[in-house]
């Protein structure tokens, strides 16, 4: 019988480890939230808070803006602030 050790959360990789990789998920938020078409949203800004693991990326859609709060680790989209 084989005992497997599961990695703790330390030593697991995050899920969003890229720019690239948190833009796309605030993307699919906001096509999902608006429905909106990916291509007619553009990126504004991007920044990563390395203390709480946050990625913040600032889209622009139509005459809209958002700021979309995520969560590295996870993956997750925490929050969607309309600007």
């Amino acid at each position: 019988m084989r005992t497997y050790v599961m990695p703790g959360i330390g030593l697991m990789k995050k899920r969003l480890e890229t720019e690239k990789q948190a833009i796309s998920l605030a993307v699919s938020g906001i096509v999902k939230r608006y429905c909106q078409e990916p291509s007619g949203i553009k990126t504004l800004e991007t920044k990563y808070d390395s203390e709480t693991g946050d990625w913040y990326v600032a889209l622009g859609f139509g005459q809209k803006r958002a700021i979309i709060k995520m969560d590295s680790v996870h993956a997750t989209i925490i929050k969607i602030t309309e600007i």
